[in-house]
């Protein structure tokens, strides 16, 4: 496996906990076009081509005072990064990745981005940047999805919401989880865990005729 992150330290914390050999640490920014394409590039040249892909960088800023930032308040500044991190960087992601399998003619890949329950309700926690970052998402696995068919590469998104993560510790101390489970069906907040195994599912043999999908991983905060 090779896990990409802003820290190079970070990636090789996650390597380090993995069973069996072989898997490699970068630092990467998802942002950075010429970035993108070297890690792949490199991947390839090490005969160790990028097959599936997790799209799992991401970004949310808040005020200073730690509270979600009204459209009034938010800086083009602020409005690009979160758009450049979320949005474009797994735009960046999946079009090289569909560039190298379309080149070496390969088939049966997956590529998970991460959408979030925010885009899906319109945010409560989250700013309008992020909102509107993760919505972009929602509709690129969708195009992704028909575009990669014909090479038999799946294209799906998780949709997270409250999981106790940094992101959300951002704005939530721990002392108010009671409160915030009161408003999820399942009484909980989520887990990193509950993530992965979504995100596992939709990497195995059992996912193989689901694409353009989103799974929502939510305890129920949000329901179709």
């Amino acid at each position: 496996m090779l896990a990409a992150d802003l820290s190079a330290e970070a990636a090789a914390r996650v390597v380090a906990g993995l069973p069996g050999q072989g898997h490699r640490a970068i630092a990467l920014d998802v942002s950075d076009e010429a970035a993108v394409a070297d890690a792949f590039a490199a991947a390839e040249a090490a005969g160790a081509p990028v097959e599936h892909v997790v799209a799992a960088a991401g970004i949310l800023l808040f005020a200073a005072n730690g509270d979600r930032p009204p459209i009034t308040d938010i800086s083009v500044k602020e409005w690009e990064l979160t758009q450049r991190v979320n949005s474009t960087g797994t735009f960046l992601l999946l079009r090289e990745y569909l560039r190298g399998a379309t080149r070496r003619g390969a088939t049966g890949g997956r590529f998970i981005g991460f959408a979030s329950v925010a885009a899906q309700l319109g945010g409560y926690r989250s700013s309008a940047a992020y909102i509107a970052s993760k919505g972009s998402v929602l509709a690129l696995v969708k195009a992704g999805a028909r575009e990669a068919a014909a090479l038999g590469i799946t294209v799906n998104a998780v949709a997270p919401g409250l999981i106790d993560a940094p992101m959300l510790r951002q704005s939530l101390p721990p002392e108010k989880d009671s409160t915030v489970a009161a408003n999820i069906p399942l009484n909980r907040i989520g887990s990193p865990g509950d993530v992965a195994g979504a995100v596992s599912f939709l990497m195995g043999e059992d996912a193989g005729y689901i694409t353009g999908a989103v799974i929502d991983v939510n305890g129920g905060y949000r329901m179709q």
